[in-house]
């Protein structure tokens, strides 16, 4: 019995130690690329248009980038929920391009199964994902954790958060985003992509010339600088999302941390919070959950998607409003 409990216990401490070692290594991915070992290719994987999402309409209003949970590891690999949603959201928001053939967990959009050593190990593990042990299967989950905890790090988060950026700037000119037409882009993140959305925006904002904005759909994110670069951002939480419950623990989400980004950007008017009732963060019940129902009747994922949607119109009308009242202003002050 002592020696099944102390083999237990080593095998433990191996693996948590195991984990310290890939934790602290993590951050030379991004510094490879930085230092331009790794070239400035961006990788594609570039999916077909459905008639609904990565679709060039020719009254577009606006740019929608989809930044998927942990659980990605390519820009192909959406789950069926995901998928489920963005066609509702393709069908209410009509006007806007939705793009979803991005990985926010790469620097250059190089997909996990395709990296030139551990590229098969995370297809087993993409595996165990999918058909099980699922346990192991969280190692994807993991890895992608790692990634967010590099872009809020002050140290190498403007680095990684850059790369992102660019990766977003590359999907957005591949489906014919115009820097010059000033459209509006938003960057629709769920779960610890809302983190890189709101780190990446900033640098994002600088590329299209053109207004950015954020919806984090249950997303967890930390006051991080970007929040007083970007236009807005609209969190959209579930009273049940215990995800979210934590991630207001931060000590920058506190109000006494009056000088924290997130009380600042608060001050500033740049932050709307939006509850979409008792919905929780993953699986049943959760934001994308197509079979749970509100008390009307509809579905979760639908709600979900026609609130992003108003979110979406919200903004161009704020947007469009204050541009006529410049046009207003300089038009008054011409003729005075």
């Amino acid at each position: 019995m002592v020696d099944t409990l102390l083999n237990v216990l080593w095998f433990l401490g191996i693996f948590f130690v195991g984990i310290l070692i890939w934790a602290a290594l993590s951050p030379f991915e991004t510094m490879g690329w930085w230092a331009g070992w790794f070239g400035d290719t961006i990788y594609e994987e570039p999916v077909p248009s459905d008639g609904l999402l990565r679709r060039v309409h020719h009254d577009t209003t606006s740019y929608v980038l989809f930044l998927s949970g942990v659980g990605r590891t390519s820009s192909e690999t959406l789950s069926h929920r995901e998928r489920v949603f963005l066609e509702h959201l393709a069908h209410v928001a009509a006007k806007t391009v939705i793009i979803d053939d991005v990985f926010p967990y790469s620097v250059n959009n190089l997909s996990l199964t395709a990296q030139p050593i551990f590229a098969r190990f995370w297809r087993r593990a993409l595996q165990w994902k999918q058909h099980g042990p699922r346990f192991a299967g969280n190692l994807i989950n993991l890895r992608n954790i790692f990634q967010i905890l590099i872009s809020i790090d002050k140290r190498y988060g403007p680095m990684y958060n850059q790369g992102v950026a660019e990766v977003l700037f590359h999907g957005l000119l591949r489906y014919n985003y115009r820097p010059e037409c000033e459209m509006p882009v938003f960057l629709v993140a769920s779960s610890g992509a809302a983190q890189i959305a709101v780190g990446a925006a900033p640098y994002l904002k600088e590329l299209v010339n053109a207004p950015v904005y954020v919806v984090s759909v249950g997303g967890v994110f930390g006051s991080d600088p970007g929040l007083l670069d970007i236009d807005h951002i609209y969190h959209l939480y579930g009273s049940k999302d215990a995800a979210v419950r934590w991630s207001n623990l931060d000590a920058g989400r506190w109000p006494i941390s009056a000088s924290s980004t997130w009380n600042r950007a608060k001050r500033q008017g740049r932050v709307s919070e939006v509850c979409l009732g008792a919905m929780c963060h993953s699986g049943r019940g959760s934001y994308l959950d197509f079979r749970a129902k509100t008390a009307t009747g509809q579905p979760y994922v639908e709600k979900t998607a026609r609130t992003v949607s108003a979110v979406i119109d919200e903004a161009i009308a704020l947007r469009t409003a204050l541009d006529l009242s410049t046009v207003g202003g300089e038009i008054a002050e011409a003729q005075s």
